[in-house]
């Protein structure tokens, strides 16, 4: 009886695999990761959007099988968040990851899946998540991290700080002015008392 139940199940137990195999593989969406690279000609792992630059599957910190019960709940929260807005917080997506999720829903996701060049427009116009002054759209699209600073086109990043550190740089620059034109009184000085005492030492004795 009990070969018999175990013979009867075991299609069923290797359908519960399959399924969840591909659910894990569904997670990590390598489509976007391919149009990255294709368009910007830069290579990216997926910690462009996930916890661990391996994607989710595996038991390392922030992948699948080293999840906690707490994480696991948060997992399938983020699971069920189909609309935008709904506060994702999935402990196998990073910062990036979870603000795709919440700004557009898991179904405009899944969808855009077909089309990964649409994700750009999707996004939210003024998000900027590392605050580089470069949008996290524009981040994407050039294959550059939109969770690290320093990660940008050159050009656009040294216009951003330049104009973020431009109080400072007019201050430094009024500091050296002021500084060089306090040297040239100060020479302009030794000058003057160096002639009058040559002067002096001219003058012919009484």
């Amino acid at each position: 009886m009990r070969a018999f139940c175990f013979i009867s199940f075991r299609p069923l137990l290797y359908a519960f695999v399959v399924l969840v195999s591909c659910a894990l593989r569904l997670e990590a969406n390598p489509e976007y990761q391919r149009f990255i690279v294709k368009n910007s000609g830069r290579p990216v792992n997926c910690a462009y959007c996930h916890a661990h630059p391996d994607g989710p599957e595996g038991t390392a910190p922030g992948q699948i099988g080293r999840l906690t019960a707490a994480e696991q709940e948060r997992l399938g929260r983020a699971r069920a968040s189909f609309e935008p807005g709904g506060k994702v917080d999935s402990p196998i997506l990073n910062e990036f990851g979870n603000h795709i999720i919440n700004s557009i829903g898991k179904k405009k996701f899944l969808e855009l899946r077909l089309a990964p060049e649409q994700l750009a427009q999707a996004l939210p116009k003024d998000s900027d998540l590392d605050h580089d002054g470069i949008l996290d759209l524009h981040e994407y699209l050039d294959g550059t991290h939109p969770l690290i600073a320093s990660d940008g086109r050159p050009w656009l990043l040294f216009k951003h700080n330049f104009k973020r550190d431009l109080p400072q740089v007019f201050l430094a620059l009024m500091a050296t002015l002021a500084g060089l034109y306090g040297w040239r009184h100060v020479l302009q000085g030794f000058s003057a008392a160096t002639q009058l005492k040559d002067d002096e030492n001219d003058e012919p004795a009484e």
